[in-house]
């Protein structure tokens, strides 16, 4: 190693060790930063200037300009008062794993690459498909997330299930309240619009059994070839999980294979007191499941798991000529094998790491405290005449609408309802966004963070009500 690259290693160490101590500061009171940190106008403009340099900067020049501009402004999505999407709940030993797994960089294409680090996927790989109720025979993959978790299970469901030109035919079914991430999957592997039905749901916002039963029974009538049923355990919206036994049910009948996206309910499973409302999850052909949402992982930590994974491997194999010595042996299977990737990292380690130094046990009760947290939301804004809860806690989710007196109309109280999450948001102190439910516009909680306190879910539905009562007077004026 030359002089220069010492030189600059050293300078490195220096600052490794300055920022190790401020990012535990800044996670030891993250609470007291503002959540929302708007972009400065002029340092964005400053930096869409900035050239590629063909010579060297100082490298202290350098790391300080990361920290004020480039990450300043940031969406804090692991504070926890961020409620709104399916917040990362990623902790400092998730951060600590990103960072000696990066370290070390290993390539983990196969086993021969890093033999513990395959050793540490397959352990983790196997617990999670055994806390699924999967047999023996199953398998998976830790991948980029949910969306890539998706799409490679929806490819292993139509090699499975369709040949050839059956593929023009197949019918796949979803509930409207079904993850987008699927239908980009769907288009991406061959599939058009007119190929997929959308389900409606039913008052709890989970797919209707009857109109599935319906939608089947008319496409078999008209010559069409049901292939696939997505049913979500734990969706975006509301938490709510299909009923997963009776879509298994038919699911066989029409010989269909059943793909169950639970990025954010699947963690239900590692729950004493929740992973029996996941009734049926074993009888899925595949599942996905974020360990950057309910996991306390940093992003990029997700899995697909399949029911066999031979049907990962029928997908996704390939060996040419330059990955043969790369092999464990001539038979084995790496995990190049069994998805789209092959150059990919070691994505498990930290996900090793926390479960190692945290427990099991803890993860539960983190997971049961975000249901509770909910269920305290629901209960405060009940008491409140002038509010109405849409959909009530499920699984760390409330959904809830202001609605006035009854002297307002639907357009106003939608107005009013898009306002308050702006401005809450604007305020800095939390984050909440909208969505549409049953035609209107609600205001949507996910409280799944393990440092959300009770005092952070009444003051925040406390400075909700105000800003309501605020913005009525004004329509009133």
């Amino acid at each position: 190693m030359n002089t220069q690259t010492k030189e600059q290693n050293r300078q490195i160490e220096e600052l490794m060790k300055e920022f190790i101590s401020q990012t535990v500061a800044f996670y030891n009171h993250i609470d007291q930063e503002p959540l929302s940190r708007p972009a400065d106008q002029k340092t964005l403009k400053n930096l869409a200037k900035h050239p590629i340099p063909a010579q060297a900067r100082p490298l202290r020049e350098v790391y300080r300009e990361m920290l004020q501009d480039v990450y300043s402004d940031a969406l804090l999505c692991q504070h926890p008062r961020f409620f709104s999407c399916i917040p990362s709940t990623a902790s400092l030993l998730s951060w600590m794993g990103d960072v000696m797994t990066n370290a070390y960089n290993p390539h983990a294409s196969c086993q021969i690459n890093g033999p513990s680090a395959a050793l540490v996927e397959e352990k983790l790989i196997h617990w999670m498909c055994s806390l699924a109720g999967f047999p023996e025979k199953s398998g998976g993959l830790f991948v980029s997330g949910g969306s890539i978790a998706n799409l490679t299970a929806l490819t292993a469901a139509r090699d499975a299930k369709l040949a050839g030109r059956q593929r023009e035919n197949a019918v796949v079914y979803v509930s409207d309240q079904t993850h987008s991430s699927v239908a980009k999957g769907l288009h991406i592997i061959g599939f058009e619009p007119e190929q997929i039905r959308i389900v409606p749901s039913d008052f709890l916002f989970r797919m209707d059994m009857d109109a599935l039963k319906a939608a089947l029974r008319k496409d078999v009538s008209e010559g069409r070839r049901p292939f696939a049923v997505v049913a979500s355990a734990g969706t975006t919206n509301t938490g709510s999980v299909d009923p997963m036994t009776e879509i298994s049910a038919l699911c066989r009948k029409y010989d269909m294979w059943m793909h169950v996206d639970g990025a954010f309910g699947a963690s239900l499973l590692l729950s004493q007191k929740y992973r029996q409302d996941l009734a049926g999850i074993h009888l899925a052909d595949s599942l996905s499941w974020d360990a950057h949402k309910w996991l306390l992982q940093t992003y990029g930590c997700s899995v697909v798991l399949v029911r066999e994974r031979s049907n990962l491997v029928k997908s996704f194999a390939a060996h040419p000529e330059y990955l043969k010595d790369s092999q464990a042996s001539e038979d084995s299977i790496e995990f190049w094998d069994l998805g789209p990737e092959l150059t990919r990292p070691a994505r498990s380690l930290k996900l090793w790491l926390t479960l190692q130094a945290t427990g099991t046990e803890q993860i539960g009760g983190i997971i049961d405290r975000g249901c509770a947290m909910a269920q305290l939301a629901e209960k405060i804004i009940g008491r409140n005449p002038r509010w109405e809860i849409i959909c009530p806690a499920q699984h760390g989710v409330v959904n809830f609408r202001y609605r006035s007196d009854g002297r307002l109309r639907e357009r106003e109280l939608d107005e009013i309802n898009h306002r308050i999450a702006k401005e809450i948001t604007e305020s800095g102190f939390a984050q909440i966004y909208t969505t549409q439910l049953k035609g209107k516009t609600v205001l949507r909680m996910c409280t799944i963070n393990p440092e959300t306190t009770e005092r952070d879910i009444r003051e925040t539905v406390e400075r909700l009500m105000e800003m309501a009562n605020a913005g009525t007077e004004k329509a009133a004026s």
